[in-house]
């Protein structure tokens, strides 16, 4: 009986130091905030930027979506798809410029019109001759004439237009296939830059304008 005692007890203290011996598990940080709060705004910038893409025209970006990965070859430029790529690019940001001197207008029929802007007012594209044949009134459209906003947005939609195309892998790739880690910094610094300022200036000069391949609200 003193034996068995004795040896339930022995078990007993090494249970208890074998106990105390065991390392205790590490208690979870709790998360940084400030790094938190950076990757947040540093999420919305990206998001921002993102969204920019929808102030520019659907025509041009639907364009850029389908041609770029077909002209660049996925990416992989050659001496060949390398400046088609270019001018490519060149084309769409052009496209982009001029887009955001159109403007459209509904007439007495109920159909929309759209036009070019000029310093005069707005030139509707091949409707004198409908226009006059169904007898359809024409208001005025010298208050759709060219401003000083027609060129700010000109301007930021061709930056946001190369902000969305240096975002692109595609077309990174293409025309920056092994960049250096100062030439990588810039491309993940400046489309996010741009498009922080264009997003704020297009917020500073808004415009009422609705052109080629912008919607058009039951206002216009």
């Amino acid at each position: 009986m003193s034996l068995r005692a004795r040896s339930t007890s022995s078990t007993t203290t090494t249970s208890a130091v074998a106990t105390n011996d065991a390392p205790e598990t590490p208690k979870p940080q709790p998360p940084n905030r400030s790094s938190s709060l950076s990757q947040r705004a540093l999420s919305q910038t990206l998001t921002s930027t993102a969204n920019l893409a929808y102030l520019l025209p659907t025509g041009s970006l639907l364009a850029f979506q389908l041609l770029t990965p077909v002209f660049s070859n996925n990416g992989s430029c050659d001496i060949v798809t390398r400046p088609m790529t270019i001018f490519l690019l060149a084309t769409l940001a052009i496209s982009c410029f001029l887009a955001s001197f159109t403007d459209s207008v509904k007439l007495s029929d109920g159909q929309v019109y759209y036009g070019f802007a000029t310093f005069k007012g707005l030139w509707l594209f091949d409707t004198q001759g409908i226009i006059a044949s169904s007898g359809i009134g024409i208001p005025d459209l010298s208050k759709y004439r060219l401003g000083f906003i027609d060129w700010v947005h000109a301007v930021l939609s061709a930056f946001v237009f190369a902000a969305v195309a240096l975002r692109d892998k595609n077309v990174v790739g293409c025309l920056y296939p092994k960049p250096g880690h100062e030439v990588q910094e810039v491309l993940d610094i400046v489309p996010i830059g741009i498009g922080f300022l264009c997003s704020l200036l297009f917020m500073v000069f808004p415009t009422r304008r609705h052109g080629i391949g912008y919607p058009v609200t039951p206002g216009n």
